[in-house]
């Protein structure tokens, strides 16, 4: 299996380091590049996934391109040859995996959209019978398909801690009602389109993250796009409600790492071999699935 690339080393460069993203300020705008590295619990693990970069590019790439014309976004170019020096001399780290973007002002909100109850979102049903402010009928069963998509918004956390799941109205407080109903209804409507793209392909889209930022006064999308590191992508014809959900993400990391009692502290252990392999093999599988192409 080729090597991951777990960072990236530009000379006379130094990046801001993410848990997954190297990003690299140019003046008025940003490099960004998607490494290998997979985090789990707030957790970089020891090794990464290779290819994974990459794929999640091109699956962002994809949506973008397929969103084309109904929200504008972020993107300048994919091309190295457009990244300027010393950037273009480093095509064997960057190629497939990097976006040039325009630098925005990042909205201090996630903005999540749920199709089905899972994940946090099931945990605040089984407590309160709502979630985020939106009280739901009785009934629902874990990973059970709502009535229609909610908005569930989230405050952003600051590195190594969790982001907190807030009301509309608490958005609105944040960021300003203009904003708020604009994201709201854009995040929802891109949801629905996508959501039915993928159920064409075998693909639940369960819920998915969106991320907006002010390009002078103009709202529009940034960061990665509708991949399965930003969204739950289950297996269509695996789907049974009242249980955890077969995925095309990172959950292959989380269930070994649960078989370990790993403590969920740094540092991330390294990961065996069948993991990483099986790991890779569902991103890839999300990407030509959605996409009709072959990744490799």
């Amino acid at each position: 299996m080729n090597n991951a690339v777990t960072q990236t080393d530009i000379s006379g460069q130094q990046p801001v380091r993410g848990k997954v993203r190297d990003i690299y300020d140019l003046g008025d705008s940003l490099l960004i590049i998607a490494t290998d590295r997979i985090s789990a619990f707030d957790v970089i693990m020891a090794n990464g996934i290779p290819d994974k970069g990459a794929i999640l590019t091109q699956i962002s790439l994809f949506w973008l391109d397929w969103l084309k014309g109904s929200v504008e976004n972020h993107l300048i170019s994919t091309e190295v040859a457009d990244f300027g020096a010393p950037f273009t001399e480093y095509a064997d780290q960057l190629a497939r995996r990097s976006m040039l973007v325009k630098k925005a002002k990042v909205l201090p909100i996630e903005c999540v959209v749920r199709g089905y109850l899972a994940g946090s979102g099931w945990k605040e049903y089984q407590s309160s019978q709502s979630v985020c402010g939106h009280k739901l009928p009785g009934g629902y069963k874990q990973c059970d398909k709502l009535s229609e998509p909610i908005f569930t918004p989230a405050t952003k956390a600051e590195q190594g801690l969790h982001d907190e799941n807030i009301s509309y109205e608490q958005a609105v407080d944040i960021i300003g009602t203009e904003a708020a109903t604009y994201v709201r209804d854009k995040s929802i409507d891109i949801y629905v389109r996508a959501a039915k793209f993928a159920s064409e392909r075998g693909i639940i889209l369960a819920d998915t993250k969106f991320e907006w930022g002010y390009c002078e006064d103009q709202i529009i999308l940034i960061d990665e796009v509708l991949t399965p590191d930003s969204s739950r992508f289950w297996p269509a014809d695996k789907y049974e409600p009242g249980r955890d959900q077969e995925s095309y993400d990172k959950q292959y990391v989380r269930n070994y790492l649960e078989s370990i009692n790993f403590a969920k502290q740094p540092p991330g252990p390294t990961l065996p071999d069948e993991v990483v392999a099986g790991t890779r093999q569902r991103y890839v599988d999300a990407y030509e699935k959605l996409s009709g192409k072959s990744f490799d």
